[in-house]
């Protein structure tokens, strides 16, 4: 039977305001990112996020960012690599510890929103991320957008790269994101996610946003968890795979 890992970005609820349902996307993906404390996330939303994520079963990830929290670190920031590369430190440690108290480790890095989004092209940004990372601990894998610098670098430092795809994001045909200021970047309708996670998982393309259909090789599919209708998209998509005869596991359980 094929297999998939499916991973949502959570925890990144902060203080009073509540973003996103964990517990239920906790039901349908076998990996969770979560927020690190600098785009969104708080040690207490973060510590109960984990215990949360444990008792699921779901793999921990660190889903590290630019210290950009009105932005949701979805923003480029023009930051010196060292300055980078110790941010990412910070936030994969401050992660360990607080899953620590649920008797869990972290497993993974990814990257999130803006800085994501850079190292695909900026090698010097990647390399710090990548640097960072293996200064941590050389055993965790990175996901990335396949073809990015970021990947080519981890690849470079012996580290794993993991290729990752997007549930409801739409896509150029050269292979990138379509920007979230264009209309249609963002999917929402369930039945439309899942048909386009479908064919990820099981004839490894996607239709971009012109019509054309691009090859895509992607260990792990994203389910935003703050998208409108999160929920919903993430039950359709583990349907649509369990009919298919494709099982969702994480991408560091099944290597």
């Amino acid at each position: 039977m094929a297999i998939i890992d499916l991973n949502s970005d959570v925890g990144e609820s902060f203080g009073r305001w509540t973003l996103g349902d964990d517990e239920a996307m906790f039901q349908s993906v076998s990996s969770a990112n979560v927020a690190c404390g600098f785009h969104a996330g708080d040690p207490t939303v973060i510590r109960a996020t984990c215990k949360k994520a444990a008792e699921a079963g779901v793999v921990i990830g660190a889903h590290v960012g630019y210290r950009d929290l009105a932005g949701f670190g979805r923003r480029f920031l023009d930051i010196d690599p060292v300055e980078l590369a110790d941010d990412v430190v910070y936030q994969i440690g401050a992660l360990q510890a607080l899953a620590a108290t649920a008797g869990a480790t972290v497993q993974y890095v990814k990257p999130h929103g803006g800085l994501y989004n850079a190292i695909v092209k900026h090698t010097a940004q990647a390399r710090a991320v990548v640097d960072a990372v293996k200064s941590v601990d050389p055993n965790l894998p990175i996901l990335g957008l396949p073809g990015s610098e970021v990947l080519r670098l981890a690849d470079e430092a012996g580290l794993r790269g993991v290729a990752e795809a997007f549930a409801d994001r739409a896509y150029n045909p050269d292979g990138s994101l379509v920007s979230r200021s264009q209309p249609g970047a963002v999917l929402h309708d369930p039945a439309e996610v899942a048909e386009h996670v479908l064919r990820m998982a099981t004839e490894q393309s996607v239709r971009t946003i012109d019509g054309s259909i691009l090859k895509i090789r992607a260990e792990s599919i994203c389910v935003h968890g703050d998208s409108p209708g999160a929920v919903d998209m993430a039950t359709a998509v583990k349907s649509a795979l369990g009919n298919a005869g494709v099982s969702i596991g994480s991408f560091v359980q099944t290597r």
